[in-house]
């Protein structure tokens, strides 16, 4: 096997393992929660809720600086210690008796989550420009099946106790940096390095980098505003599905699975034969059409048939975050590859901490006694306007060619 195949490999098993082990921990941390604190339920959705939003800063200052540090030492060693310290972060919360260290635990896992940005990098120092976008459909791909098998497999696990997900979490971590040591090959070469920059690593820094690349900046809002509108389904489905619908915990859960196995199966199969044909641009305005389709049809779904027929929408949805990926490495250059994937990073990180402000407010404020009318689906129209405002300045960025 090529080195190059070596990279994509462990990168796809490396984003694979991650969301499995983020997946694995999400049945059981209320649970955990309530152990710990001796607190009742609503207080740990709570506390839940706070610590999301923080894993989420974490990974918003921390992005840029993994992506810079491996402009400068190489995408092989930031990756491989990222994931070292993610193993151990995993055990800390498997051992944690008090809901302060549960919380740095949850930080520091969004401190570490962030290797997302020297693997994309890695993919990028392998992949031509007109493979890339189909690459990161591979990715987007091993990350929707890891999050589909995750919960799954942590309900399960959790069987034998709220503690038990966490130590297969942090195994898990510890056999990839193990796979990597043995396959996973530098591919950066020492010449396209360059020093490491504070002023560049800091998000007001990757900021100022995304402005001095042309057409950078469009492409970062366009992909902020996507984030915000994709957010939709996982911060407000399982809220939707009870309001609107009237499903049941294992109707809810039969739905999740459904869908990634549309985005997984899209992302293989259609990503990138459509951007292959279409260009990165025009695949992206498919999908975001699509898109707003799908989130208007949630908004007026009232059967359960509705709903499940509106996730054909959701397989073209798909193209659009691997296609904006795409367009923003296209604007960097080999030396500035990492910086770049940190700053794609750090805007889904942003759009992560905005959207359950422009998001589930609304959706609470409409179900609530207080609302002139019943209107859970409230969300979903939000994330349709979002999504147009995306379309809208998508279709106003110039071509590169690259």
């Amino acid at each position: 096997m090529t080195a190059r195949k070596h990279s994509a490999l462990f990168v796809l098993v490396t984003i694979f393992i991650d969301s499995v082990g983020f997946g694995l921990i999400m049945p059981v941390l209320p649970r955990l929660l309530m152990e710990v604190g001796h607190i009742d339920l609503s207080h740990a959705i709570g506390i839940g809720g706070w610590m999301t939003m923080a894993l989420a800063v974490a990974g918003f200052f921390c992005a840029p600086v993994l992506g810079n540090l491996s402009d400068h030492f190489g995408r092989r060693p930031v990756l491989l210690l990222a994931l070292v310290f993610l193993a151990f972060d995993y055990l800390l919360l498997a051992i944690a008796h008090t809901l302060p260290l549960i919380f740095i635990g949850r930080v520091l896992s969004g401190a570490f989550g962030s290797s997302y940005a020297p693997a994309m990098a890695a993919v990028a120092d392998v992949s031509t420009p007109e493979d890339r976008a189909k690459t990161f459909g591979y990715i987007s791909a091993a990350f929707g099946v890891g999050f589909v098998l995750g919960p799954a497999i942590g309900g399960l696990l959790g069987e034998w106790g709220s503690r038990a997900p966490f130590y297969v979490a942090s195994a898990m971590a510890f056999l990839n940096v193990l796979y990597g040591l043995l396959i996973f090959p530098e591919t950066l070469p020492v010449e396209r390095r360059r020093r490491f920059s504070w002023k560049r690593a800091n998000p007001l820094g990757a900021w100022h980098a995304a402005r001095s690349a042309p057409g950078m900046m469009g492409v970062v809002a366009v992909l902020l505003l996507w984030q915000i509108a994709s957010m939709v389904y996982p911060m407000t489905w399982s809220f939707y599905a009870i309001a609107q619908l009237g499903w049941s915990s294992s109707m809810i859960g039969a739905s999740l699975a459904a869908v990634g196995v549309i985005i997984a199966a899209s992302q293989v199969l259609l990503t990138g034969r459509m951007v292959k044909r279409f260009g990165e641009r025009d695949a992206a305005t498919i999908g975001i059409i699509t898109a707003i389709l799908g989130f208007v049809a949630y908004a007026l779904a009232q059967e359960t048939w509705q709903a499940f027929a509106a996730m054909a929408f959701i397989a073209l949805q798909s193209l659009v975050q691997p296609s904006l990926m795409a367009m923003l490495s296209r604007r960097a250059t080999p030396e500035t590859q990492g910086e770049v994937q940190g700053i794609s990073s750090m805007v889904l990180g942003l759009g992560t901490i905005i959207a359950p402000g422009v998001l589930l407010a609304p959706m609470a404020y409409f179900t609530g006694n207080t609302a002139p009318f019943h209107f859970p689906a409230a969300a979903f129209v939000v994330a349709a306007i979002t999504a147009l405002l995306s379309l809208i300045l998508l279709r106003r960025l110039p071509r590169v060619q690259h």
